[in-house]
């Protein structure tokens, strides 16, 4: 199974993303607490180069606190430091916002010292498709003002929306490598949602997902929904086994349960 997707409107955020970052003091990459490094994109730091990069983790709420922990060290070991969020519930947003405006006050006293008026920091949320970026803005604005699913793909064109007086923000669409080398980044994107459907085949995806689950050592999350033991089965037998037990032989019906109960959290806080 190869998993690759780059659609037309990727392309075209693109291009005009790199444009935009010109007028960018503060970008705020968002990643997927479930796979930080899976959903870290190659060229960002290429992008971003001499601006103020903010690292955002979002989906606290879907991984264990100690895994949480282990991040920020690592993180933090590589003089890194992350902001992990919950931008559904809006925890952690604060802490975003609260840096940004440090950035901002940095590039206005830049400015004063050239003589110039002060002005609203400008910022980017740029990340994977799906990570909660849109999310993450209405979080900040404190109301609804882009269009926010739990899927890849919804945001589709660039947008500038004023926080307040002080920050102004830019709503970018997902941007993810014209090609991804690494296919077990890849997997671990299509279990989380976080690249276009038409990427993948749920059902190897899914059995995949059961593999991945076994070299975790998280077999006992599948027994404990489904009541269908991993034991020695592949990925593929297994799903089949729930198939059989559950959904009358149906593999692509169990295949879209298994990634749905992973993706609403049903299975747990799972880090993969």
């Amino acid at each position: 199974m190869t998993i690759q997707w780059y659609p037309g409107h990727i392309a075209k955020a693109e291009r005009t993303l790199k444009e935009q970052l010109k007028r960018v003091d503060v970008v705020l990459e968002v990643r997927d607490a479930r796979i930080p490094l899976a959903t870290h994109h190659p060229q960002v730091p290429d992008w971003v180069s001499g601006k103020t990069r903010l690292l955002v983790i979002n989906r606290l709420d879907m991984i264990p606190p100690h895994l949480r922990e282990q991040w920020q060290r690592w993180f933090e070991e590589r003089e890194e430091t992350p902001y992990f969020t919950n931008a559904q519930k809006g925890q952690g947003v604060e802490a975003v916002v609260k840096a940004t405006r440090q950035a901002g006050d940095k590039v206005n006293e830049k400015r004063r010292t050239r003589g110039m008026l002060p002005r609203p920091v400008r910022a980017v949320v740029i990340g994977f498709p799906n990570v909660g970026k849109s999310a993450l803005i209405n979080r900040l604005l404190k109301r609804r003002v882009v269009e926010s699913a739990r899927r890849a793909g919804v945001t589709r064109k660039l947008q500038w929306v004023r926080i307040s007086n002080q920050i102004e923000l830019l709503d970018a669409p997902g941007v993810i490598p014209s090609r991804i080398e690494n296919q077990e980044d890849a997997l671990k994107l299509a279990i989380c949602e976080d690249i276009g459907e038409a990427a993948y085949d749920n059902q190897r995806v899914a059995a995949g997902m059961v593999e991945l689950f076994a070299d975790l050592g998280l077999q006992d999350k599948l027994h404990d929904r489904y009541s269908v033991d991993v034991g020695s089965q592949t990925g593929e037998s297994y799903l089949q086994s729930l198939a059989d037990d559950r959904y009358q032989g149906d593999r692509e019906r169990a295949a879209r349960q298994l990634l749905n109960d992973f993706r609403k959290g049903l299975l747990g806080a799972i880090a993969l």
